[in-house]
């Protein structure tokens, strides 16, 4: 936390197991710290120079919406850039030493900006080496319900087990040779046509230079889960099943990369559709819930 961070470290919950703890503050029900057993820090150091978030939520939309509206049904509405629910407190619905359930619902406030009655479940359970962390959507109105989501954790970049920034690796647990997607001209939104792909067979290896113009995004992914850190040192595993996209970020030059499993994604560059057509959009219908889990676990070679 940076020292103008008016949040105390007090109001976090925290949650343990032998190998590793996790503190998670209620604004946003961001997980705002992991460590090893011996105190390590496995997220980013939240320097203000760079970004001072951590892993926000991403919901109701992934990404930044056209001139920060979106359009329903002949109707523009504000959207801010991914959503609002991580600037919105969540209540505490239960809580262990290994566990924790927050909840953000529907109020006056969010109908404002998404005229929904939505459910926000996000849950992190601590198993030994293993953080689960799974988000649960439910659609509490009358209406079919457009909507995506998205993780956004800052990993630390380098992890603290010897080896330096360059040499990381991501290693995904597929090839990705299918061209990817970049930020384009309008900014925060995508553009339409694709990139090659750096990985080299399942293996990216990261620079700063690779985020000089923002993210990089998988569209057609094929992995659920891939490594980060240094061959031969402790890694992190990180795995999505629920979610179809991914995009890799930084400020470059900053001590992280944030690993963003997403189920949506931003406008297209020019996009001025209805919200149902914009990529990615998912519709819940009333009474249905949708859950997406990440897993973030911490192993040896």
């Amino acid at each position: 936390m940076s020292s103008s961070d008016p949040r105390s470290s007090s109001a976090r919950f925290a949650i343990v197991s032998p190998a590793l703890s996790a503190s998670i503050d209620p604004l946003g029900a961001e997980l705002w710290s992991l460590t090893d057993a011996q105190g390590r820090h496995l997220m980013t150091d939240a320097d203000p120079r760079w970004w001072t978030g951590h892993a926000p939520l991403l919901f109701p939309f992934v990404g930044r919406s056209r001139g920060d509206t979106y359009r329903l049904d002949g109707r523009d509405w504000p959207m801010p850039q991914h959503g609002f629910a991580r600037r919105k407190p969540f209540a505490l619905v239960e809580q262990d030493d290994a566990s924790l359930l927050l909840r953000l619902e529907a109020d006056s406030e969010t109908r404002a900006a998404y005229p929904f009655d939505f459910r926000l479940d996000m849950g992190f359970v601590i198993d030994d080496a293993t953080l689960r962390m799974t988000a649960t959507v439910t659609n509490r109105g009358q209406a079919a319900m457009p909507f995506s989501f998205g993780y956004h954790p800052a990993f630390a970049w380098p992890l603290p087990y010897g080896g330096a920034a360059e040499d990381h690796r991501i290693l995904f647990d597929q090839p990705e040779p299918a061209p990817i997607r970049k930020v384009g001209a309008e900014p925060g939104l995508i553009a339409r046509e694709t990139f090659p792909s750096p990985v080299e067979g399942d293996t990216l290896a990261p620079t700063h230079a690779l985020f000089e113009g923002d993210a990089l995004i998988w569209d057609d992914l094929v992995s659920r889960s891939l490594l980060w850190g240094v061959p031969g040192q402790p890694r992190l595993r990180i795995a999505f099943p629920d979610t179809p996209w991914l995009g890799l970020w930084q400020k470059p030059g900053a001590h992280y990369l944030c690993v963003e499993p997403w189920a949506g994604m931003a406008d297209p560059v020019g996009f001025t559709g209805d919200v149902w057509d914009k990529p990615g959009i998912m519709a819940l219908l009333p009474g249905d819930s949708r859950s997406f889990r990440m897993d973030v676990s911490l192993i040896g070679d």
